[in-house]
């Protein structure tokens, strides 16, 4: 953003208590306004205590925030059709604190969807990966990005930038998997959805994405959350900064400084990570914000909250997130003119995207967004629409976003198993289904982490799902382990397995929202890190009984967050259905998936492991870790990419041709079924030649394509050349590629490529 001429004018007229406020945000949004004695809505003492600190608000934290942590339920919290008004006035009371008009951010957590009653939800990160489609994605994201602008919101809190590097991880159902390209290319499909391909929806029906979490967070030892990564600086490019340099070449206006420090240096107080990499390699001009509490982490490092303050923003730290540290900024600059000038730095990058979001008064900007009458754009397609009033914007915002969620859902099945082609299965040849599990009824478990409570009756579970799709069997619905009596006469047994991120309103929580202590029903989550893999519970012992008192096929369904050892269910089940957390639509597209509704066509996100001592193991690490332990020989269950289908197709005539900056490779898809078939087509290699030991193999392209009926359709990617040859590797290079059971070695045409760019640069697919 380049910086405007009436940024610089306002920065100048701001004292310095003014430009320090200008970087924090320091209350909980939901604690800053409250319902009048004779309705509407008024700022609570606790924000006017704030105003009047600072004369204004750099940032609000989560005013329409709705969940446990927060306590707000449908009885007590902003409800859709309140979001406008309680923005505008938000607006109007920030602008009015100040000589200046100075409006206020107004930050949201979207991680799948806005966390607000009645914010539209999507398909979590690891759910959305397995469907490979980044189109559908920055669709979903542009439709949530207009429910956002309709309601007041300037900028949304995205997770996208972690990898699942430990299934351990609670945090796992936030990666867009395991793999660096696929996540780089899921990243940038949701910062064009949300901002536009030029930035050009924000405040146009678009908002400000904050992505989070720079970086490695993924990597902590051990899965256990917030802690050290201790990773060389190859491996932190070329796995967990793809993504980050993805969305800097996609307009990205915010990043998110993670918790965890990378080999000792907190990722909040490293300047090569927020300066070096971020703004002086990647060119990014937007705003940096800390995590929550993050700065104040700092002090084990710095000895005092001060010393915290200015290793935040001497590193690069713009905006704080609840701290008490950032607010003692005005003494440091006082003492000392350099930290003055980084407070200068860091005020001049809040402000430029006030400027943007039409936030500055004196410049003509808007200081009531909330009034506002915006034209939106939806669904990935940005000529602008006829104005339209914010109630009918966020319904409409609302519609459109909801279908996609159905769709998401939809692609994030992935089939693993299916002895016997058992699925699809013909409802009118069921009489009776019994459906088993501790998912089989849940709601909840099908959301994910971060998720509002929704309105009763809004989604169905699986157990409804089934019942609307066999209208004429019975399907029976038992507790526990079925009984003989259960089981007598069944034609079909579906178990609903795996886990669940729902946080109950009785949970303990810590100060930055995560689970503290033992959680009540979740087993999986911020906070909720687990040493071992198995399925929760008893669920292992359930399929073995199951199966052995069944005398008819037994279907499993997996709705989790995170990768479980599913051994044990692969050994007794007929099929076998990984569904994520799919979301609210969850219950409906596992219904159509099994009754053949559609194919399930998609791949899985990560490595699914065989043994639970055996993670970590990565599809793209260096070493195998097949035949290493004596206890488990092959720790793989299924493989990075894995994903059956009902029909089958065909894939053939592999070619590659190398140019001097640029790699061909194309192959044929064919569909010899008669109706059109989606197909997954990811490229994997193998670099060798360098200098470095490669890796196993490494997803260097991957497209998702339509196959009419008994046709062929060919799939071309031109890649950079850097990217399909080893690093230094000079005459010695050499590259496997390989689509399915198809294999193509290729050697550099001319000359040996330059160093090898690991964070890929945008392709067809």
């Amino acid at each position: 953003m380049p910086t405007a001429e009436p940024v610089e004018r306002l920065l100048a007229k701001l004292s310095l208590r003014e430009k320090v406020g200008q970087l924090n945000q320091r209350l909980y949004g939901w604690q800053a306004v409250e319902r009048a004695p004779r309705g509407g809505f008024r700022l609570t003492d606790l924000a006017r205590a704030e105003l009047d600190r600072w004369g204004g608000l750099g940032a609000l934290y989560g005013v329409f925030r709705a969940d446990a942590w927060s306590g707000r339920t449908w009885a007590d919290g902003i409800r859709p059709e309140e979001r406008a008004e309680v923005a505008a006035l938000v607006q109007d009371e920030v602008a009015r604190a100040g000589g200046h008009r100075i409006g206020v951010l107004l930050s949201e957590e979207a991680p799948h969807g806005h966390q607000a009653l009645g914010g539209t939800l999507l398909p979590t990160n690891l759910a959305v990966a397995a469907g490979w489609d980044p189109d559908l994605l920055a669709e979903a994201a542009a439709a949530v990005a207009a429910e956002l602008a309709a309601s007041g919101v300037h900028l949304a809190l995205v997770s996208a930038l972690d990898l699942l590097r430990d299934p351990r991880w609670g945090r796992a159902e936030e990666c867009f998997g395991e793999d660096p390209l696929l996540a780089a290319e899921l990243t940038r499909a949701l910062v064009t959805g949300m901002q536009g391909a030029d930035r050009g929806a924000v405040g146009r029906g678009g908002v400000a994405i904050v992505l989070k979490h720079l970086a490695a967070q993924g990597e902590a030892v051990g899965g256990r959350n917030g802690q050290s990564a201790v990773i060389g600086p190859r491996d932190l490019r070329e796995l967990h900064l793809p993504a980050a340099r993805a969305a800097v070449e996609a307009g990205a206006l915010g990043f998110m400084a993670a918790y965890n420090d990378i080999d000792g240096v907190p990722c909040c107080a490293n300047r090569d990570l927020l300066t070096g990499f971020l703004r002086d390699e990647c060119g990014f001009d937007g705003i940096v914000m800390a995590d929550g509490l993050a700065v104040d982490r700092l002090t084990a490092m710095t000895g005092d909250p001060a010393g915290a303050a200015v290793a935040a923003l001497e590193a690069g730290v713009d905006l704080s997130l609840w701290d008490e540290s950032f607010a003692l900024l005005e003494e440091a600059a006082l003492a000392d003119p350099r930290v003055a000038e980084l407070v200068d730095a860091a005020c001049r990058r809040v402000l430029t995207l006030k400027h943007r979001a039409g936030l500055l008064g004196d410049t003509g900007g808007e200081t009531a967004p909330g009034a506002r009458r915006e034209a939106i754009t939806l669904a990935g397609h940005r000529e602008a629409l006829p104005p339209v009033g914010h109630g009918e914007a966020l319904a409409l915002a609302g519609r459109t976003a909801d279908g996609l969620s159905r769709r998401l859902a939809r692609q994030s099945l992935v089939l693993l198993h299916n002895a016997g082609d058992l699925l699809p299965l013909e409802p009118r040849s069921l009489t009776k289904v019994v459906l088993a599990g501790p998912n089989a009824r849940d709601v909840t478990a099908l959301l994910g982490d971060y998720v509002p409570p929704l309105p009763p009756g809004s989604a169905p579970g699986l157990d409804l799902a089934l019942r609307q799709a066999l209208p004429d069997a019975e399907v029976v619905c038992p507790p526990g382990v079925p009984t003989a009596a259960d089981l007598s006469g069944a034609d079909l047994v579906i178990l609903a397995l795996g886990g669940t991120s729902h946080r109950t309103y009785a949970e303990e929580f810590a100060a930055n929202g995560a689970i503290a202590g033992q959680a009540a029903t979740a087993t999986a989550g911020e906070g909720v890190d687990l040493a071992g893999l198995a399925l929760p519970g008893d669920q292992d012992d359930l399929v073995a009984a199951v199966r052995a008192r069944a005398g008819c096929p037994v279907v499993a369904v997996v709705i989790a967050g995170r990768p479980h050892v599913l051994t044990g269910v692969l050994a007794h089940a007929d099929a076998l259905l990984w569904a994520g957390y799919p979301g609210p639509h969850g219950g409906h597209a596992i219904a159509d998936a099994l009754f053949g509704g559609y194919e399930p066509v998609g791949r899985l996100p990560f490595t699914a492991p065989a043994h639970p001592g055996a993670v970590p193991v990565r599809h793209n690490d260096r070493h195998p870790a097949g035949d290493v332990y004596q206890d488990a020989p092959e720790p793989v269950l299924f493989p990075f990419g894995h994903g059956l289908r009902y029909r089958p197709v065909l894939f053939d005539r592999l070619a590659a041709e190398a140019g001097a900056d640029t790699v061909r490779v194309s192959v044929e898809v064919a569909n010899p079924g008669g109706a059109a078939a989606e197909v997954v087509v990811p490229l994997f290699g193998r670099r060798t030649g360098g200098r470095v030991l490669p890796r196993l193999r490494e997803l260097l392209a991957f497209r998702r394509v339509t196959v009419p009926a008994g046709a062929r359709t060919a799939v071309v990617w031109d890649l950079p050349a850097a990217r399909c040859f080893a690093e230094d590797a000079a005459g010695r290079a050499r590259t496997d590629l390989y689509v399915a059971d198809l294999h193509e070695t290729i050697r550099p045409a001319v000359h040996s490529p330059g160093p090898a760019d690991p964070l890929p640069d945008s392709e067809e697919s």
